[in-house]
């Protein structure tokens, strides 16, 4: 029994994944920061070039 025990306390065969789920995660996150912080001001600068072109009719 407290072999089994060992051995379970011991195993680290799903580590990896764990670890590159968890580097995945900060990755989107960053980048969802980094969109939200950047939308607005790329939503501004289309505003201005979409003022300056003539209009229709």
């Amino acid at each position: 029994m407290f072999t089994q025990i060992k051995h379970f306390l011991s195993d680290e065969s799903g580590q990896g994944m764990v670890e590159y789920g968890l580097i995945l995660a900060l990755v989107a996150i960053v980048v969802i920061v980094a969109l939200r912080a950047l939308g607005t001001k790329v939503g501004d600068t289309f505003d201005e070039i979409v003022g300056e072109l003539p209009g229709e009719g």
